[in-house]
């Protein structure tokens, strides 16, 4: 499991978006292209808010472009669900305890399911 296919099981497997699978997909792709690749799967579903809800996706930036995600648990303080690679697992945290995600070059962007879709 990693973060991508995460947030395809939730969102899918809840029926609250159409079912998709995003593979095949190179574990190293985002170290190599400035494509956003992650982002653009995320905006096809979703718009971005400037403020975090539960059950909203957080997307960091890795590498070159966003290429980390998680499932928004608690608003303040941030914590998301996700599969962490470092971990080995799929974790629940506060980003703010977790030095590689509250590095602030790798900002959190927001988003909310549209309605609809």
């Amino acid at each position: 499991m990693d973060c991508g296919m995460i947030l395809c099981r939730v969102y899918c497997d809840l029926n609250l978006v159409p079912s998709f699978d995003p593979r095949p997909y190179p574990d190293d792709w985002h170290l190599h292209r400035s494509e956003e690749r992650y982002l653009r799967l995320v905006l096809a579903h979703c718009r971005e808010v400037a403020a975090p809800a539960p059950g909203d996706v957080a997307l960091f930036r890795w590498g070159r472009c966003h290429a980390h995600g998680g499932v928004v648990t608690v608003a303040e303080p941030l914590t998301i669900v996700h599969a962490f690679s470092p971990a080995g697992r799929v974790v629940e945290e506060e980003v703010r305890r977790n030095a590689l995600l509250a590095d602030p070059a790798r900002a959190p962007r927001f988003f909310r399911l549209r309605e609809g879709v």
